[in-house]
């Protein structure tokens, strides 16, 4: 179909005004208040104010079925036909695909137009095209995308595409158009952003989960009185995940459904670790960790400032490797029910790495007290579980007269691990996030001034630096993400963060493939003759 098929008497279009002149585009100004006009009493501005607080807290806008079409138009540059939209460049009118070049790539998911390249291109709400002068109407939009010429008959400037499609794709987007400057992600706000998080308020997390909503709401605190993140105040919104997967699951929906929230910080619900990627899926809400328990499932949307268990002991996994001849050495996974896939995990990343003679041994509901699966001359074996099956299972191994070389997560076994026998000593090695030395003075100082603020003492260090890193994280994302942000945005802008220094973690960085911040981990010998930990000097990236 040529240009020709939009012209003036098409209904509403799209991608209208990509580089309208901007000597032209001025707003009409307000008239002041005429003297001796009627003003609202005190009572109705109030009912006003109200009226306006409680629209604020809408949920997601919803669209008719033409609206949602035009809005995939608008974002994606895909028409509701089977024949596709077309976007000609330049004069000699090279043709491509218009999911090349959607509208909201130049002007913005809020269509407010962002710089790029040198070009500005204009804002194109309802509310703004219909205030120039002279005025965008149905007809004139149609004409501005087939044709580049703007409501007075002058060219638009020619780096705004010139649009094929049909009646029904104009009609769409026309629609769209309209309700626009309306159409944003839960919890964006024009002065607000609603953040939620997940805490528990009762049970064996309740202290942890007290913890960390005073450490982040004193991190929103900081951030707000230096003026918010691009004019937005921060808002924090908790959750009580309850005591079972059930409950945190309902308490997840909550918040996803119904709460008004843009995105999910640090939440402290062990039950769901292994699925938010699943159930943030639908709303494509981003998450930003730590994730505590054994680790979740991979997802584009979750982003853990610091690795869990299964990162951990894949960095143990390479230290291994160059610690004798995977080929060689017989080795051994011992893990709990709760972590089979984990393990499995593990066991691809050792075999890609070399270990043939490789075994796996789940130790059931009770810890490991016998040797029965162990093989005489076992070499390397890498634990997943608490400290105290791992005592357990070392107390069994000395007995049966083994004494391989042990992997663990600190986080796991640390308090435990100077409990093993002797003849381990020099041969167990821990994985551990990060080290005191990872933290700066400066990155001291701002955690403690956050303590400080928060009501905190130095009690559980790793949660709140935990906390407190993917509340840095986050921030930056949302920095980055700019004003015309977006969960879409986010999730990019987060993605391409590379060597974030917090003061407090080891540089963080993502990538397309890559969820995990400081994706290794510190190697620490054991020495139980003395009692101590001692550091191997060695940071290990770990397998992808």
């Amino acid at each position: 179909m040529g240009s020709r098929a939009l012209r003036r008497t098409a209904p509403d279009a799209r991608h209208p005004v990509a580089a309208e002149s901007q000597t032209r585009s001025v707003h009409s100004p307000v008239p002041a208040p005429e003297r001796g006009k009627h003003r609202p009493h005190r009572w109705q501005t109030w009912l006003l104010a109200a009226l306006l607080g409680w629209a604020g807290l809408a949920g997601a806008l919803e669209l008719t079925a033409e609206e949602a079409a035009g809005r995939r138009l608008y974002r994606e540059g895909i028409g509701a036909g089977e024949t596709p939209v077309e976007a000609r460049l330049d004069p000699a009118g090279t043709s491509l695909p218009a999911s090349a070049v959607p509208c909201a790539g130049c002007h913005g998911r809020d269509g407010r137009g962002r710089p790029e390249g040198g070009i500005r291109p204009p804002e194109i709400t309802w509310r703004h095209l219909t205030s120039v002068r002279p005025a965008y109407d149905e007809a004139g939009l149609a004409r501005a995308l087939g044709e580049g010429i703007d409501p007075a008959g002058e060219r638009l400037d020619p780096a705004m595409p010139r649009f094929v499609m049909s009646w029904r794709d104009l009609a769409n987007l026309g629609a769209y158009l309209k309700r626009l400057e309306a159409d944003r992600d839960p919890g964006l706000h024009e002065a607000r952003l609603r953040l939620g998080t997940l805490l528990p308020s009762a049970g064996p997390l309740a202290a942890a989960g007290r913890t960390v909503g005073a450490l982040l709401q004193a991190a929103f605190d900081e951030l707000n009185q230096a003026g918010g993140i691009h004019g937005r105040r921060l808002e924090l919104v908790i959750a009580d995940p309850g005591p079972d997967r059930a409950s945190a699951e309902a308490a997840l929906a909550g918040l996803v459904e119904g709460g008004d929230v843009f995105a999910l910080l640090a939440p402290l619900a062990p039950a769901l670790a292994e699925r938010y990627g699943e159930l943030l899926a639908p709303g494509g809400m981003p998450l930003v960790g730590p994730l505590p328990g054994p680790g979740g499932e991979a997802s584009r949307l979750v982003f853990a400032p610091l690795p869990g268990p299964g990162e951990q002991l894949s960095a143990l996994a390479e230290f291994a490797a160059g610690e004798s001849a995977p080929g060689e050495t017989p080795a051994l996974i011992v893990y709990p029910p709760e972590a089979a896939r984990q393990a499995e995990a593990l066991a691809a990343r050792l075999r890609a790495r070399g270990w043939q003679r490789l075994g796996l041994f789940g130790y059931g509901t009770q810890a490991p007290s016998g040797a029965k699966p162990l093989a005489a001359d076992l070499q390397a074996l890498f634990f997943l579980g608490s400290g105290e099956a791992l005592v357990a299972l070392g107390t069994a191994l000395d007995g049966a007269g083994l004494a391989p070389r042990l992997y663990a997560s600190a986080q796991q076994v640390a308090g435990a691990a100077l409990r093993l026998p002797p003849a381990f000593s020099g041969r167990l090695f821990l994985a551990y996030p990060l080290l005191p030395a990872d933290v700066t003075p400066a990155g001291a100082q701002a955690l403690e001034a956050l303590r400080r603020r928060a009501g905190l003492d130095e009690h559980q260090p790793a949660l709140q630096i935990g906390a407190y890193s993917a509340a840095l994280l986050l921030a930056e994302g949302l920095k980055r993400a700019g004003r015309d942000a977006s969960r879409e945005r986010l999730v990019s802008a987060l993605e391409n963060l590379h060597a974030l220094q917090t003061g407090v973690t080891p540089p963080l960085g993502f990538g397309p493939g890559r969820r995990v911040g400081a994706a290794g981990a510190h190697v620490v010998g054991v020495d139980l003759a003395a009692g101590r930990f001692v550091p191997t000097g060695r940071y290990v990236e770990a397998a992808p």
